[in-house]
């Protein structure tokens, strides 16, 4: 979940500020109760050769282990900062995070795949509680210059948390089984609702809009619609007639998610007012196809690693090690390249490099050697995202009116994680060969998310303004 760190810095940014007494210790806080979203996540892309052994799972199998997580998050993002808003962010913050450590206590425990999967579920729902009210708490601790300096912290650690998670998660894999790398989660969940609990002043607004329910019951079903029949489409059974069903289903659900927006207007959670602004839909357009491009990158590196490269479940952890570090490190001259050229030129720059470097992937096979062959293109997508990422979150802040900023902000956030949840959906046929095989997929992966990069590039060139 890394991955999608620099969009919700957006969220934090967009967070109206106030008092507060202890903001480093809010700042604890959020850095706890996101990091359990960001280790989750790549933690499990290592686990995946594992849980399918110690399950006996299948190619969609595994897709759904991964989207199971995503669906719901993706789906309710939006709605769980607006229930923090009414309801109050400290109560809604230990919430979340109470429900995805007991989600995490049942993956860990799992006797089957359906409750796996019921966990994963779980885990979703509460990282979309956790995630956007952890962000505004942050925010609103903060003002002025300080608040650049904690939302650096807070990146900065997620960033940490995203580098060591796989490798730990890799040790434990090899060491004690992969249910043990959903234990690494929960002294983290019992430090975050302490403090939680203990310094997070719980403020409610009364001006607070109605929670958008329908919204989000259909943009749930609507966007679990699509990702079953992307599933079954991209598998074994082929495009049959209940995977079609299932993505005209979908696509009428999302449209009247469409239409229940445009009627709430701006009390929607992702009022369409937002999309009058051309620079808007080619960021959203470019974040989904590059984070999806992206997102199925690092689901299917470790597995390529695991499976045809003979690594063990640590050393592919530790093969994605320098991605994170180098976000880290240059975003921020990325970010301040921005502040003086613009968003649009390191967007598409970015996302061209990031193309370069899945291209590169094309060699990585059987008896791979990491340091000729899998580091050269991690480091360059690596450079490719942090050329993207700072910039997008300034870009989103500016293309709309000060009245979307939020909005804009979480949507954002949820076009990231949608992304990798398409993208996971259609990964059947890759998950599902074996040997050459396997590698051959893998290679025919890596060439459309460069096709993706590509084409996130031409909306960046085609959609967003000069003076992004």
């Amino acid at each position: 979940m890394s991955s999608t760190l620099h969009c919700d810095v957006a969220v934090a940014a967009a967070a109206a500020p106030g008092a507060c007494r202890h903001p480093r210790l809010v700042l604890a806080v959020a850095i706890l109760a996101s990091s359990l979203a960001f280790i989750d996540g790549s933690v499990v892309n290592v686990g995946l050769p594992a849980i399918a052994r110690g399950l006996h799972a299948g190619a969609a199998d595994l897709q759904w282990a991964i989207n199971a997580y995503l669906l719901p998050l993706s789906a309710l993002l939006l709605l769980g900062g607006a229930v923090g808003d009414r309801f109050g962010r400290g109560r809604i913050l230990i919430l979340g995070v109470a429900i995805f450590a007991l989600a995490t206590a049942v993956c860990a425990v799992a006797p089957t795949l359906a409750v796996l999967l019921l966990g994963r579920a779980l885990q979703g729902a509460g990282a979309a509680l956790l995630l956007p009210t952890s962000l505004a708490i942050l925010g609103g601790a903060y003002s002025g210059k300080a608040r650049g300096g904690a939302i650096g912290t807070w990146a900065a650690a997620g960033a940490a948390a995203g580098a060591i998670g796989p490798v730990i998660g890799g040790w434990l894999i090899d060491t004690v089984g992969w249910r043990a790398i959903f234990l690494l989660n929960l002294p983290v969940a019992a430090a975050a609702i302490g403090l939680a609990w203990r310094f997070v002043q719980d403020d409610t607004s009364d001006e607070a809009a109605p929670l958008d329910v329908a919204g989000s019951a259909l943009a749930t079903l609507g966007l679990g619609a699509l990702t079953w029949g992307l599933t079954i489409g991209a598998g074994p059974g082929g495009w049959t007639a209940s995977a079609l069903a299932l993505l005209v289903g979908g696509a009428l659900l999302i449209a009247a998610f469409g239409a229940v927006e445009h009627r709430l207007g701006d009390r929607a959670m992702a009022p369409l007012a937002m999309f009058g602004s051309p620079t808007f839909v080619g960021l959203t357009l470019l974040t989904l196809l590059l984070y999806g491009a992206l997102g199925g990158l690092l689901v299917l590196v470790p597995y390529e690693l695991i499976e045809a490269a003979g690594y063990s479940a640590t050393r592919a952890g530790a093969a994605l090690l320098p991605f994170p570090l180098v976000m880290a490190l240059a975003s921020p001259a990325s970010g301040a390249l921005a502040g003086r050229i613009g968003s649009r030129t390191p967007l598409v720059v970015g996302s061209m490099l990031v193309a370069t470097g899945l291209l590169l992937m094309l060699r990585v096979g059987a008896h791979t050697d990491y340091w000729t062959t899998v580091l050269p293109p991690i480091l360059v997508i690596a450079l490719g995202m942090a050329g993207a990422a700072a910039p997008l979150t300034t870009a989103v802040l500016n293309s709309v009116d000060a009245r979307h900023t939020g909005s804009a902000s979480g949507f954002n956030s949820t076009a990231a994680r949608t992304g990798g949840l398409i993208t996971t959906a259609l990964l059947g046929a890759v998950l599902a060969a074996q040997g050459p095989g396997l590698t051959a997929e893998f290679h025919a992966a890596a060439v459309v998310g460069a096709l993706a990069c590509l084409a996130a590039a031409a909306s960046g060139l085609a959609l967003i303004g000069k003076g992004a």
